[in-house]
């Protein structure tokens, strides 16, 4: 009979090495059979930063232009939606052998502040770099009534 010490840190490493290769597999997903493989799904990068009168999102759009590219404002949610397509052309002497870029269609979403102003939703592409400028909605400042004296309103 072997003993074996057991180690709680070495469980948890098996435990994490487990669950990352079971997002892998998921998130990694094949999006549509491809010549010589099948591509990866397709999220493109954001970052929402915020500022003191906005906030600002960028994506990283890498191979497509502006006209690729469709922005929705609906219900406070606002929606990237896109598409990169990738062709690979099959002759005589054979095709791809090997697909690691990412392509497909696309959908990211993001809730705006209550009372932020559609209208005012701003955007620009440059060099595959997606930039929408959201303002902030401005505070809501109490009203102050006035009390009429003597007579009723």
């Amino acid at each position: 009979m072997t003993i074996v010490r057991w180690e709680p840190a070495r469980e948890l490493t098996s435990l994490q090495s487990e669950m990352n290769r079971l997002f892998s597999s998921f998130f990694d997903a094949p999006s549509s059979p491809a010549p010589g493989g099948a591509l990866r799904r397709w999220v493109p990068a954001m970052d929402l930063i915020e500022h003191e009168d906005g906030f600002t999102l960028t994506a990283d759009l890498p191979g497509l232009d502006a006209g690729d590219v469709t922005i929705e404002v609906e219900d406070r949610v606002l929606t990237v939606k896109g598409e990169r397509t990738v062709s690979y052309e099959t002759g005589e002497n054979g095709g791809a052998l090997r697909i690691e870029r990412s392509s497909g269609a696309f959908a990211r979403s993001l809730t705006l502040p209550e009372g932020v102003d559609a209208d005012a939703v701003g955007a620009s592409f440059e060099k595959g770099v997606l930039t929408v400028t959201i303002p902030k909605p401005e505070e809501r400042k109490p009203r102050r009534v006035e009390i009429a004296v003597g007579d009723r309103p």
